[in-house]
């Protein structure tokens, strides 16, 4: 439960649920602390470690979730958020008879083709990876009750085109995000950002974010207008690799790597431009935040445009290059952010109407 794009989802719903009717427990897969476990911790919430699951050989992972089972035999809802991997937990959960076994799609995931072996996209292990998940979609459905995905293109994708599913918007507090001058003024005097055009990006460093493309970017936007500065927030296993890359572009001056914030609503406040040249997603939360705080946001286009909610959206192909990426960041107009609260309510993200829907449906399936 670090800061990623699900689990800031599972959390916004967590925070405004009605905890007297309805409490989440956690299985994590992973046995570190994480940035969000104090606060499940402080709302009521059980964390249980488990070790990852290794999808060739699950038996152990199988052996200690029936151990779990046996001792645990109060629930009445697993919620599955592991997409392909869904397949694992909720095949023991119908041994167990637990009533309702949601799998819930938060990603699409391109086709791999022999060219994908020979790509410099990604390394070939990320390929293999790609494989491996491939095949466990097709189980997915078989020990799953009810499906839920966070958008059109990731359900299509992980249960199929022609299947129904529930979708489970990526909604978030419109009221954390909604633009404050007070806020970007403060941030950007912090970071001695004043005067500068401020590139923003929040995601994991994964293969998945493309995040060599988007020093590309940058590095095309610097020679052009060399008071620009790109803020990154998270971390991940690439972390080293992309600073690394940073110096070779000799652009590493000019990028600021924050780690994973709790003051992540604040930080967009100084973002003049969101840029998110993701190779895949699912429906990325952090465009939905982009947008309520009136970023201008240059995104994808392998992203679904379920996620354009205002005006301040543009999609752009990968397959472009990075200086034109950075002719579109130049030719944005930053100097002023709309507040664009209703239009996220209007488009149904908003988590307040949101958390009701699934509070409502929870109680319907346990009959409290």
């Amino acid at each position: 439960m670090n800061r990623g794009g699900a689990e800031s989802m599972i959390m916004n719903y967590y925070r405004k649920i009605d905890r007297d009717k309805v409490q989440f427990d956690f299985i994590v897969h992973r046995k570190e602390r994480a940035a969000f476990d104090e606060e499940i911790e402080n709302l009521g919430g059980n964390i249980y470690r488990f070790d990852p699951i290794n999808p060739l050989f699950p038996g152990d992972y199988y052996n200690k979730l029936r151990a779990f089972f046996k001792e645990h035999q109060e629930y009445s809802v697993i919620h599955s958020h592991l997409n392909t991997f869904s397949c694992f937990p909720l095949k023991i959960a119908k041994e167990f008879n637990i009533p309702c076994r949601i799998a819930h799609a938060h990603i699409a995931i391109d086709d791999v083709g022999i060219s994908s072996f020979f790509s410099q996209k990604e390394s070939l292990k990320e390929t293999f990876k790609k494989l491996i998940k491939l095949q466990l979609k097709k189980k997915v459905k078989k020990d799953a009750t009810h499906l839920f995905s966070c958008g059109d293109k990731a359900g299509k994708w992980l249960f199929g085109k022609n299947e129904s599913f529930i979708t489970m918007n990526n909604a978030i507090d419109t009221t954390k995000f909604a633009y404050n001058t007070l806020v970007a003024k403060k941030y950007k005097e912090e970071f001695n950002l004043q005067d500068r055009l401020v590139i923003g990006h929040v995601g994991r460093f994964a293969s998945q974010k493309n995040h060599i493309f988007l020093l590309q970017i940058f590095a095309a936007l610097v020679k052009e207008k060399p008071g620009s500065d790109l803020v990154m927030i998270g971390d991940g296993p690439l972390k080293k690799v992309i600073e690394k890359e940073a110096k070779s572009l000799s652009i590493d001056n000019n990028l600021h790597f924050l780690g994973v914030r709790a003051d992540v609503p604040e930080l967009f406040q100084m973002f003049d431009v969101f840029v998110f040249p993701s190779f895949y997603e699912g429906l990325p939360v952090t465009l939905i935040e982009a947008q309520a705080a009136g970023i201008k946001v240059l995104a994808s286009d392998s992203i679904t445009t379920e996620v354009s909610l205002t005006d301040d959206i543009e999609f752009l192909s990968i397959n472009k290059s990075a200086k034109h990426w950075a002719s579109k960041i130049l030719e944005t107009d930053t100097t002023k952010k709309t507040d664009n609260t209703e239009k996220i309510i209007e488009g149904n993200y908003d988590i307040v109407s949101n958390t009701q829907k699934i509070q409502k449906f929870y109680k319907e399936q346990v009959k409290i």
